[in-house]
């Protein structure tokens, strides 16, 4: 965990701060743009106590050798965290990339920031207005006095997904393939005009490439010897060798003239000796150098091709920062997609999930079904996102609109349902949580005939119309809907605990096996089920049918008004339910009194009211639902991470509802700790979680 966390640490602290102020020409949001995100820094910095995240991140990167002096104090990287920082996300068929701008208050500690995580001997590029670093492979930071970029990327080369590549055309040469992905990508990465050819500058990159190469090849040699010799200690000694601790190799992608180191020769290639020690079994001596030979050179093809994508993507980073260095740092995005941007909000995001859905990654996976017309209308929408952190509670708030307007006005309709106080009466103060419904189900059948009305694909066009229309005549669609209306609630009312017994085996000194019958403490849920009717009859007919059945029906008993269903080992966790139909209510509970009205208090009522409001909401209370499983942990450190939840635990409130023609959503998470803001909440239950595992480490290392 510890390592997982600094790494985190570490992309936490690039990206907390990116923002842009003006100079020549605005910088635009991508079109293939499908992730875009705000983070309020003048907010958020005022709700950050760095007084105990520095003491936090220092002892993270204690044993961290990259660590330096120089910016012991986190909170001075030479970042400036009180600035807006933006991102973006953008996706075609051959560069994914992810962009992030912000501002510098101290150019100074930010070179030593960067120089303090990147490669050693890894070399910065100096251009005529900024400079730039790669840090790993695909992923690049330029800055100059006052902003900095950071870009993370990947290059893929685009693939014909309606013909099978043929193994000829798999080798192209690689001058040709860097041609033709350029020319795909030319929409998004405009190429930069021709420059005259400069022999010093192409002598430069082939010594670069070079040194590259043969770092790889001495690495991947490395490997292979010391594969080789674990082999022939394994058949001599049949355990391996005492592993020695070395520093991994890294693996520099800028280098100079004075960089180059000989490389020793490759494993020799040859019938290998046969040991003195062989198992009997062993009819035939394998060649393992030839297999390491064979190894070698995949590697070193598959390394090449890194090599050529490693520049690809080099190429595109370095296009991007130059249009950013050369313009007045400011990103136009359109008024879309800040449509339901809060200015109050701590961060704000916006998805198309049209673009998402539509990349030829998705559309692979149900193209061979016909399914691309249909899936690309469901999920032809946005969402818009504003969190905030305030002092006692986290607000996520949801803004979802589907761009087709007729499906979006579907939408809008069957969130207009009816109210059902007989349903909201089952909530009360004990219970754990719930989830209400008030839809109007008559509704439902409209929108699903409009998701699939004109979603034929070619010669299906005019099949799937008739379809529809024969199932607007043959479904009643008003009886339907008074089946089941629209409102519904589900009330988990709490959690119990019985025994139950399994099955173990324990084996003697000869290995026999031994049944041995054991008891063990199991969680039981305590729930209701209900939704409402204007069709009783037609339940009690269908419970009626189950008691009938002559293959579930031994399971099925009518005890008065209520039809019980009962497993017959009694082992499971919810080993019998109750079906019942009254008042215009279908009933599925594991107890016959949880149909009964609840004495409700004053927060138990405001649940009710809001229940009845929404069309849909719901309320989880996490700190009796931790408690209600705790059973379920038998590890020590596992009881201590539980117990440390269940002392911290909060409770979420949901609800949904129709505003500015989109469906807004909104969830809470109330806080139950002295924590002097939501944010800094789970950022001391990140520590204590880390201090409990750290703990657990030493432990078991002792």
């Amino acid at each position: 965990m510890k390592k997982y966390l600094i790494k985190t640490q570490k992309i936490f602290l690039l990206l907390f701060a990116f923002g842009f102020i003006g100079a020549q020409q605005s910088s635009k949001l991508p079109k293939d743009a499908l992730f875009y995100m705000e983070i309020n820094g003048k907010h958020l910095n005022n709700k950050i106590n760095w007084a105990k995240v520095n003491p936090f991140f220092k002892e993270l990167s204690k044993d961290d050798d990259k660590k330096t002096a120089s910016w012991n104090d986190y909170s001075k990287t030479g970042i400036k965290y009180d600035e807006t920082q933006y991102h973006y996300a953008s996706a075609n068929d051959s560069i994914y990339a992810y962009t992030t701008y912000f501002t510098l208050d101290n150019n100074q500690k930010f070179t030593e920031f960067i120089n303090s995580i990147k490669k050693k001997g890894q070399e910065v590029t100096k251009k005529n207005n900024y400079e730039y670093v790669d840090i790993d492979d695909n992923i690049f930071v330029a800055w100059n006095d006052k902003k900095a970029v950071l870009k993370m990327m990947n290059y893929n080369k685009p693939y014909e997904y309606e013909t099978y590549s043929d193994s000829a055309v798999a080798v192209v040469d690689s001058t040709t393939v860097a041609t033709v992905d350029s020319v795909a990508v030319a929409d998004d990465y405009e190429i930069e005009e021709e420059r005259p050819f400069d022999y010093k500058e192409e002598i430069a990159n082939l010594k670069e490439e070079i040194a590259y190469m043969k770092q790889n090849i001495k690495d991947y040699n490395a490997e292979i010897l010391k594969t080789q010799k674990d082999i022939k200690y394994l058949e001599k000694h049949h355990k391996y060798p005492e592993e020695k601790v070395a520093k991994e190799p890294i693996r520099d992608t800028t280098y100079t003239e004075s960089d180059e180191e000989e490389v020793p020769p490759p494993p020799p290639v040859g019938p290998r000796k046969q040991g003195e020690e062989e198992d009997e079994d062993e009819t035939e001596v394998y060649d393992y150098e030839a297999e390491a030979a064979i190894d070698s050179a995949y590697y070193k093809e598959m390394d090449s091709l890194n090599i050529e994508k490693f520049k690809m993507v080099k190429n595109f980073a370095e296009a991007d920062f130059d249009k950013y260095f050369n313009s007045n740092f400011e990103l136009e995005v359109s008024k879309d997609v800040l449509n339901f941007r809060d200015a109050n909000s701590d961060v704000f995001i916006y998805t198309d999930y049209a673009k998402i859905f539509g990349l030829q990654s998705y559309k692979s996976l149900y193209r061979n079904f016909d399914f691309d017309q249909i899936l690309g209308k469901m999920y032809n929408s946005n969402s818009s996102y504003n969190l905030y952190f305030d002092d006692d509670k986290v607000r996520l708030i949801n803004n979802y609109q589907h761009k087709n307007s007729d499906i979006n006005n579907g939408f809008s309709a069957l969130y207009k349902g009816k109210k059902n106080k007989k349903l909201t009466a089952l909530i009360n103060d004990k219970s754990i949580g719930y989830y209400a419904l008030n839809i109007n189900g008559y509704k439902y059948f409209d929108l699903i005939y409009t998701l699939f009305e004109n979603t034929g694909d070619g010669n299906y066009q005019k099949e799937i119309k008739l379809m529809m229309e024969t199932i607007k005549i043959v479904l009643d669609e008003e009886a339907i809907s008074k089946i089941a209306p629209g409102n519904g609630i589900f009330v988990l009312n709490e959690l119990k605990s019985k025994k139950v017994e399994y099955t173990d085996y324990e084996y003697d000194e000869d290995y026999n096996e031994k049944e041995i019958k054991k008891t063990k403490d199991v969680t039981v849920p305590d729930f209701t089920f209900a939704f409402a009717t204007e069709n009783e009859k037609y339940w009690t007919r269908i419970f009626d049918m189950l008691i009938s059945n002559k293959d579930i029906g031994k399971n099925f008993i009518k005890e008065g008004d209520f039809y019980r269903f009962k497993e017959g080992t009694n082992q499971g966790p919810v080993d019998q339910l109750y079906f019942t139909v009254k008042d215009g209510i279908v009933y599925l509970t594991t107890s016959k009194e949880n149909i009964n009205p609840k004495t409700q208090s004053e927060i138990s009522k405001k649940w009710m009211k809001d229940s009845e409001k929404y069309p849909v909401s719901g309320r989880l209370n996490l700190q009796k639902l931790l408690i209600g499983i705790d059973q379920e942990f038998k590890d020590s450190s596992e009881i201590k991470l539980l117990n440390l939840m269940k002392k911290n635990a909060g409770e979420f409130n949901y609800k949904s509802e129709i505003k500015s023609n989109s469906i807004q959503t909104e969830i809470d998470y109330n806080i139950k700790t002295s924590a002097e803001n939501s944010l800094m909440y789970f950022f001391d239950l990140i520590d204590e979680i880390y201090k409990i595992t750290d703990s657990e480490k030493k432990n078991h290392t002792l």
